[in-house]
């Protein structure tokens, strides 16, 4: 079976939905299927298996900045490739977003699958419903990647969707070597995410601040509130700004550090970020948004604060780096929970639906 994942976002830039698409790429490419990833890409493609469609253009979306390719260039290199490779299936993360996943969507005719991951609000849902209204009923078979993209995607367009929660690749992860630590070097909490407003890194530089345990900060990625949070903690030592980084130097930090916190104030469907510390065996800091409840648990697996709130979320990185006896409860339920989340067993379900779909 040749199956098409075709993603909107560029693969060469750190993203949930492309840790998705490539994921699952690699997961059925070692089963024996011929899957290939086809998206826009900022230099050369990630993997072997990747077809790029040129660059992304920078869009606002969702109250961020997404590397989307609605431009024409893209949309025929897109028409290109689904003519060259002949796929059984083709297989879209977040279909209806304008540039090759909307293009397959309205053009193609073989066996297709959407995956839906956006949650929250979405302009484009209310300004040009009557046209998402004709073009998802091309779609046949369409996924949500939790019940808050559920809402979202139904209460504006309805339909039926299945609910299949993202995967991660949790054995690639515990067998990645964590980064080298000295004997004495402080325990690390470690943020790996876009730095704007509503990944909440302004409140966790707040927090740590008046963080009266000893610790250092590792900040990983970039973004539009970059400079000035680096200027905001020059004068602080303990403050370690990472730049960008690969998916490998992520999930070593993760083995490395002590927490890992995402302290984000909204906008998140799901939390694979959290599920990758729980497999990394990290303490998880975290807001108690519904998108990060569908995977952690107050208490159970992570401490969960209420988004914005710097106070509590300096009591809750107290807590992770002084009570041994927590944090250790807390590690080795996030362990067993991650599991629930292994990308093998996502790739089970949709390899059933591929089939269900190409047998059709």
């Amino acid at each position: 079976m040749r199956i098409g994942i075709i993603c909107p976002y560029s693969l060469t830039v750190p993203g949930g939905v492309q840790m998705q698409v490539l994921g699952l790429a690699r997961e059925l490419r070692s089963r024996g299927y011929e899957a290939r990833v086809l998206g826009p890409c900022d230099g050369p493609p990630p993997a072997s298996f990747v077809t790029p469609l040129g660059n992304s253009l920078p869009t606002s979306a969702n109250g961020s900045i997404a590397p989307l390719a609605p431009d024409p260039p893209a949309m025929f290199r897109t028409l290109q490739a689904l003519a060259a490779e002949r796929f059984d299936v083709v297989h879209l993360h977040e279909p209806l977003v304008p540039g090759p996943t909307l293009t397959a969507a309205v053009t193609h005719r073989y066996p297709t699958v959407g995956t839906f991951h956006a949650a929250g609000t979405s302009a484009s849902y209310k300004l040009i419903k009557p046209w998402l209204l004709s073009w998802i009923k091309r779609i046949d078979h369409k996924v949500v990647v939790s019940k808050d993209a559920l809402e979202l995607v139904q209460s504006h367009l309805g339909g039926d969707y299945e609910v299949l929660f993202n995967g991660v690749e949790v054995e690639q992860i515990r067998r990645t070597p964590p980064v080298p630590r000295a004997p004495d070097d402080p325990p690390a909490i470690f943020f790996c995410g876009r730095h704007e407003e509503r990944k909440g890194l302004s409140v966790l530089v707040q927090a740590f601040a008046r963080l009266d345990v000893d610790a250092e900060l590792w900040i990983a990625s970039a973004g539009p509130d970059t400079a000035r949070l680096t200027a905001q903690t020059a004068r602080d030592p303990r403050v370690r700004w990472l730049g960008r980084v690969t998916d490998e130097e992520k999930f070593a930090r993760l083995r490395a550090a002590e927490i890992f916190c995402a302290p984000s104030l909204g906008g998140e469907s799901f939390g694979v970020v959290l599920i990758e510390a729980m497999a990394a065996g990290t303490t998880v800091v975290a807001s108690g948004l519904d998108g990060y409840r569908n995977v952690a648990t107050d208490e159970r697996d992570a401490l969960l604060s209420t988004p914005g709130d710097v106070d509590e979320l300096v009591g809750s990185l107290r807590r992770a780096l002084t009570d041994r006896a927590l944090a250790k409860r807390l590690r080795m339920a996030g362990t067993e929970r991650a599991e629930e989340f292994a990308m093998s067993a996502l790739a089970d379900r949709y390899v059933e639906i591929y089939h269900d779909l190409a047998d059709a």
